[in-house]
């Protein structure tokens, strides 16, 4: 039979082309992974700044409201003032961690530029970082402190630019875990020869 081909061959036919369909998906057009990533990051920035104002408006100093209970027992808005870093740490350390934040986000952007075209895993775990990181600061040099309003019973006060931010490196170390390793071993077999058609006379 003309053009047959032997289990064995199929199987890793198949595995091959697998591998190559999943490399090229990755690889995106640099232009539309950094557009994807600076998306993310105007999009986390505005949500973050905009459900901050909205708490400072409702339930802020002087409104008369002290907290707006979600869930009773299990999710309440509140108005904290968070002097410290992400999630209530290091209380009192606002001037320290203004400049500190500055320096992260240039490094960050160094390596989103860098790393963002690799594939789109990459460019949204940093431009959840990066959107989360420059709504702080602008609280930071804006208030002189971080608002927070998301409370969960028994954990820290904490915000969408925490949430962004706690996703974003959730992200960045499965890329950097899993999707490189993924990555080389499909170049490894896209590089391989193709099997030809085995024909039985």
């Amino acid at each position: 039979m003309v053009g047959a081909r032997r289990p064995g061959d199929v199987t890793r036919y198949a595995t091959q082309e697998c591998h190559t369909i999943a490399s090229l998906t990755q690889r995106a057009k640099p232009s539309r992974l950094l557009l994807l990533g600076g998306s993310t990051i105007f999009g986390v920035f505005v949500l973050d700044q905009l459900t901050k104002w909205v708490i400072i408006e409702t339930i802020g100093p002087g409104t008369g409201r002290s907290s707006v209970a979600i869930i009773p027992g299990v999710l309440e808005l509140v108005f904290v003032r968070n002097t410290g870093s992400a999630f209530g740490l290091f209380q009192g350390s606002s001037e320290f961690l203004k400049i500190a934040a500055v320096v992260a986000v240039v490094i960050l952007l160094a390596y989103y530029f860098r790393a963002a075209t690799r594939d789109w895993v990459m460019s949204s775990a940093l431009g959840l970082q990066l959107g989360g990181a420059l709504g702080n600061i602008t609280d930071r040099y804006r208030h002189g402190y971080v608002v927070d309003f998301i409370d969960f019973p028994r954990f820290p006060t904490f915000n969408v630019a925490d949430s962004a931010i706690t996703i974003g490196v959730v992200l960045l170390i499965f890329a950097l875990l899993f999707r490189d390793t993924d990555t080389r071993r499909g170049d490894e077999h896209a590089s391989e020869p193709r099997l030809p058609a085995h024909e039985d006379v």
